[in-house]
């Protein structure tokens, strides 16, 4: 009888999406600070989906860009207080990603 129950708990926890590559990755960012980590220590700056982790942001940028991740990291950015006239709001909250590439792999965009 308790191997219904495990089972069950085990189909609780897969709660993951699966996101397309173009789902994962927004769009590039590209600033000053972001083209120099490029040039000087291979790092490149993304906007990513909200919902994606790291395995899905590396497993999506070596797809896109056919070159080897060796390291992500991320960062959740909170939205800004805006105003338009008389009313308030929030930019929307955004997820960043900085993924640094092995070896003498280069993305083109940033150059």
């Amino acid at each position: 009888m308790a191997k219904p129950a495990v089972q069950r708990q085990i189909d609780k926890n897969k709660t993951s999406l699966t996101l397309e590559p173009h789902q994962v990755v927004l769009r590039p960012l590209v600033t000053e600070k972001s083209v120099e980590l490029s040039e000087t220590l291979n790092k490149y700056s993304f906007a990513v989906s909200l919902v994606a982790n790291k395995d899905d942001i590396r497993r999506a940028i070596e797809r896109l860009f056919k070159v080897k991740v060796s390291k992500v990291a991320v960062q959740n950015r909170k939205g800004k207080p805006k105003r338009y006239r008389q009313y308030d709001g929030r930019t929307k909250n955004w997820k960043r990603a900085v993924v640094t590439l092995a070896g003498d792999d280069r993305i083109e965009l940033f150059s």
